[in-house]
């Protein structure tokens, strides 16, 4: 939040604040794909611009015979997220769609989930859907609003002193006798006080005004910093910033709790054509250090974003940039992969098709060439083999169908996601009635995703317009393959 253009204007502006963040890079709404009950569901829910502040939500229903949606805010651990407050109902849209639309407040940041109640023919079902929550952002009070309240404070205040000078000068008289000297010069001495008065009070408001503000913009969530170096044999050593600075998020350093199995999940992207790509998974040293034995890179410098969640649930994408020599490294081996593309002064953006060093191909089975910000979508991609024939022997990577990052071309946007949505699984986890602080990091693997076929989805919605890369990453054969697509996405 920012000082007013005022001096004088009262703390009617704490209904004004403003802000948001989620644990990715820029892209802060929630897209998850899942069952509540007999009902599959797909919910976007748009965190609030504000903390406190109201979250935006839409819930799509596979069946047009879901009669009643309610959701309730909870917290996703703690004892917050065993007491449930009142349900609010979502709206149904007025068409014969199965649409659903509301929202709610989230009051506090850090880990929330929205708990959705379903009621239909079939009966009912209930799913939870996790949401970081933080504060961002600040805004200015609109200049009008400002310029009304200063109009007001300053009648309110003239009226005041006018009050208390008309009720010394005038207040003890008989009807119709006139003030005498001795009233008149009361009154006037006590207006005077009375106006010290009233700017002191105003002065000390806007002091404490002033001290609230600042304390705000403390609090305000900053993409976290990783420091990365690069020791002798071509290990990366991590460090991760001090976590004391998300004090409203209750977050302390360690420990971290594992994500498909994993403390970390680490991307590096070579800059500046974007055509290198690396998804690897280092190990924790220390609270806060991490290290990696780095596969064969070649030299240039490197975007790096980097995954963790924190005991709470709350998610975080931290990022950094690094120069790097040549490489020569170790094979990668267990979940670490690679992916290799058309750098970006040569990408086609109407190509619906990306070449796997395999021979075969991955296909994106584009609903429209015209992706539009801000709209939910499924991202459908089927993979072929060397003769153009569909393959059925896809593997689990990690315990998914695959992964992918919709990564925008000027790194402004990072986002990892999985068939069944944004979240991390181990956020996911947390939801479970009854999880403990040590979830499993699989628990939601099989639910809510597609069995195992010919193509791998994405729930997602681009967060703003501009030229984006998808990585898309399935598993064949014991191993990992990766597919490239570029796109333009308009407004």
């Amino acid at each position: 939040m920012r000082k007013t253009c005022s001096m004088w204007l009262f703390p009617f502006f704490l209904l004004l604040f403003t802000s948001s963040l989620s644990a990715h890079v820029g892209s802060p709404d929630v897209f998850y794909e899942g069952a509540a009950g007999p009902y599959r569901l797909m919910v976007t829910i748009r965190p609030p611009l504000v903390i406190p502040g109201v979250a935006e939500i839409e819930v799509v229903s596979a069946s047009s015979e879901l009669r009643e949606l309610q959701i309730t805010p909870l917290h996703l651990s703690g004892p917050g997220a065993q007491f449930a407050p009142t349900p609010d109902r979502l709206q149904k849209s007025s068409d014969a769609s199965a649409s659903f639309t509301g929202s709610l407040w989230l009051m506090e940041q850090g880990a929330w989930q929205v708990r959705i109640q379903a009621e239909g023919p079939r009966g009912q079902g209930e799913l939870s859907v996790p949401v970081p929550a933080v504060a961002q952002q600040s805004l200015r009070m609109q200049k009008f609003l400002a310029v009304g309240l200063f109009i007001l404070m300053l009648f309110l205040s003239v009226g005041a002193v006018s009050v208390v000078g008309a009720s010394l000068r005038e207040g003890q008289l008989e009807p119709g006798v006139a003030p005498g000297t001795f009233q008149i010069r009361r009154a006037r001495l006590m207006m005077a006080a009375t106006a010290v008065l009233l700017f002191a009070s105003l002065f000390l408001a806007r002091g404490w005004w002033n001290s609230i503000a600042q304390n705000y913009e403390r609090r305000l969530y900053k993409l976290p910093q990783l420091s990365a170096t690069l020791e002798p044999q071509g290990r990366l050593t991590l460090r991760l910033p001090d976590p004391g600075l998300w004090k409203g998020l209750q977050i302390t350093g360690n420990p971290l709790i594992p994500d498909h199995n994993h403390l970390m999940h680490l991307f590096l992207v070579r800059l500046p054509e974007l055509e290198r790509f690396w998804h690897l998974h280092p190990e924790q040293m220390e609270s806060a250090v991490f290290s990696q034995d780095l596969p064969a890179i070649p030299a240039g410098r490197y975007q790096i974003f980097a995954d963790v969640v924190h005991r709470s649930g709350f998610p975080e994408t931290m990022v950094t940039e690094i120069d790097l020599p040549y490489v020569p490294g170790k094979p990668l081996s267990g979940d670490d992969s690679a992916g290799v593309g058309r750098p970006l002064s040569q990408a086609d953006r109407t190509a619906n098709s990306s070449e796997l060093f395999c021979g075969g191909r991955m296909v994106w089975e584009r609903d429209s060439l015209s992706l539009k910000s801000r709209h939910a979508s499924w991202f459908r991609f089927r993979v072929e083999d060397q003769a153009g024939r569909p393959v059925d022997d896809l593997e689990p990577y990690m315990g998914m169908a695959g992964h992918a990052v919709f990564l925008k071309t000027d790194r402004s946007v990072f986002a990892h996601v999985h068939p069944s949505g944004t979240p991390p699984m181990a956020m996911l986890a947390l939801t479970e009635r009854g999880a403990t602080s040590q979830p499993d990091p699989h628990a939601r693997h099989g639910k809510g995703v597609p069995a195992f076929g010919t193509v791998v989805s994405f729930p997602y919605g681009f967060p703003q317009p501009g030229e984006y890369r998808i990585f898309v990453q399935i598993k064949r054969v014991g191993r990992v393959q990766t597919g490239v697509f570029d796109v333009e996405v308009g407004l």
